[in-house]
């Protein structure tokens, strides 16, 4: 099983020559004022949660969006601020955009054009070619802090997600020696979706800079290829999974991504945590009930309203659960800007006051709603408290919050409901799947959840947990840091 201690022993006898980059939008650790004071958030990131354990074990740099606005009165003269702020392991370089390029590049063509591009939940791409001209810059922004930050140096530079597309043409073309890896933390849709953007060709040449490009699954890897082959003119080798373009051979090959396991499992188990269920069941006024939970960035892809009318379904079949069951759904509003988000906290709010009218008792509301940005502990406090905890993307790449719920039951208890349009489902088999498009179904789910045996509960989240401990986020990255080499080594 792999280790923080073994991923950094393989960083040493592998990378000792070469200088580690990572390349990302978000960053993993913000500063904002509070008043005079700089406070340091985690923002609330699968992405960034999942790759800063893997940059404490191998060091290097990490380049990334300054978006707090302390950002720049902590770094130093190169950009740069030491992190994890208690015990420095490596650095993190800011880039710094301004507000138009901001919301182009960002709010403009990677959130309202590629990110529903690759999402099928029936929200539909907008494509404006001065938000492509925006993205085109940050990407040339976000090589040149690259190329200033390797200079002459040996170095892998793992770019990260689809913010950043056309980054690995940009950097080979400044330095062709450097060997790069992008990982697309979204599906890859197939390719009639694709082709309705305007600028594929540039995006797909962009995305074959690299040596090495990493899906979740292995079907996101076959819609990839499939939609190289039709829309450029490339060679494309379906048994080794390799694109030949321009004379230039990549590979894309799936590596599911996962979490710090035995991180999240000890802090689940910590007294610090017992105590905030304490206090979070006194602050939310509960007592005997059971729980369910949600905790997801508030995004339409998460099928949040989904999961607010199977609760609604549920407790119109089974009145006996009234007064019995609460349901608690925390998350970050997110992108608000962005026409769709503002329609769907909208949606969710209705939702909430209009199930809490309609079987509410007294002090007892069926759905509590945290639309707030929790701190780490309260989070783990929830994943605790939760007897059934529900993940009902209608599209996702992987979903580490499925894997986080069942990392943090060391008790072995609470029933997890999943959406199979994640790719958390791929491996984590023992879930209850759910269609979250149907509504009757998924009632029973929450049915069968809360009225399944303990036994039957211990055994599904044993294999789970199983899973999840022996693919966890180091393997991730040793694998990749594995194949990595194999690049730099012309093997």
């Amino acid at each position: 099983m792999w280790t923080k201690e073994s991923l950094d022993a393989l960083v040493r006898e592998k990378l000792s020559d070469y200088l580690f980059v990572v390349v990302s939008n978000r960053e993993p650790y913000i500063h904002t004022f509070s008043g005079k004071k700089i406070n340091v958030e985690i923002p609330p990131s699968g992405l960034t949660v999942a790759l800063d354990p893997v940059m404490q074990a191998c060091g290097g740099t990490w380049v990334a969006h300054g978006s707090g606005n302390a950002d720049k009165r902590v770094v130093d003269k190169d950009n740069k601020v030491s992190v994890p702020p208690a015990n420095p392991r490596y650095a993190l370089k800011r880039v710094w955009l301004s507000k138009e390029e901001e919301i182009g590049y960002y709010y403009g063509f990677a959130n309202s054009a590629l990110w529903p591009l690759c999402h099928i939940a029936y929200t539909r791409p907008v494509f404006v070619e001065s938000d492509w001209n925006t993205y085109k810059k940050v990407n040339e922004i976000f090589a040149q802090s690259v190329i200033d930050e390797i200079g002459d140096r040996k170095a892998f530079v793992f770019i990260q997600d689809y913010h950043l597309a056309l980054l690995s043409r940009l950097i080979k073309e400044r330095n062709p020696n450097i060997i790069t890896a992008q990982f697309w933390h979204i599906p890859w849709p197939n390719p009639e979706a694709f082709r309705r953007c305007p600028w594929q060709e540039e995006i797909l040449s962009g995305l074959l800079g690299n040596d090495l490009l990493g899906f979740h699954i292995r079907h996101h890897c076959n819609n990839f290829l499939e939609t190289v082959e039709r829309a450029i003119e490339a060679r494309v080798d379906r048994e080794r999974y390799q694109v030949t373009f321009k004379g230039k051979r990549t590979a894309a090959w799936p590596f599911p991504i996962s979490v710090d396991f035995e991180a999240i499992s000890r802090e689940a188990a910590s007294k610090e945590v017992a105590a905030e269920m304490r206090m979070l069941k006194a602050r939310l006024g509960l007592g005997r009930e059971m729980i369910g939970a949600g905790l997801d960035r508030l995004d339409y892809t998460k099928g949040i309203p989904d999961r607010l009318r199977a609760m609604d379904r549920f407790l119109e079949k089974y009145p006996r659960y009234r007064k019995r069951v609460v349901f608690i759904q925390a998350g970050v509003p997110s992108r608000i800007r962005i026409p769709q988000y503002k329609r769907l906290n909208e949606e969710i709010d209705e939702l909430v006051e209009q199930i809490n009218w309609k079987y509410g008792v007294g002090e007892w509301k069926p759905v509590i709603y945290l639309r707030e940005h929790l701190p780490p502990t309260t989070l783990m406090a929830l994943r605790r408290l939760a007897d059934f905890f529900v993940v009902s993307s209608l599209h996702d790449g992987m979903n580490l919050v499925a894997k986080e719920y069942v990392a943090s039951r060391f008790d072995e208890k609470g029933v997890l409901i999943l959406s199979p349009f994640t790719g958390a489902a791929r491996e984590l088999t023992d879930a209850l799947l759910i269609n979250p498009y149907a509504t009757d179904h998924f009632a029973e789910a929450i049915r069968a959840a809360l009225e399944m045996p303990r036994e039957e509960q211990q055994r599904r989240m044993r294999k789970m947990r199983e899973v999840v401990r022996e693919n966890n986020i180091y393997k991730w990255a040793a694998d990749i840091i594995t194949e990595l080499v194999k690049f730099g080594s012309g093997e």
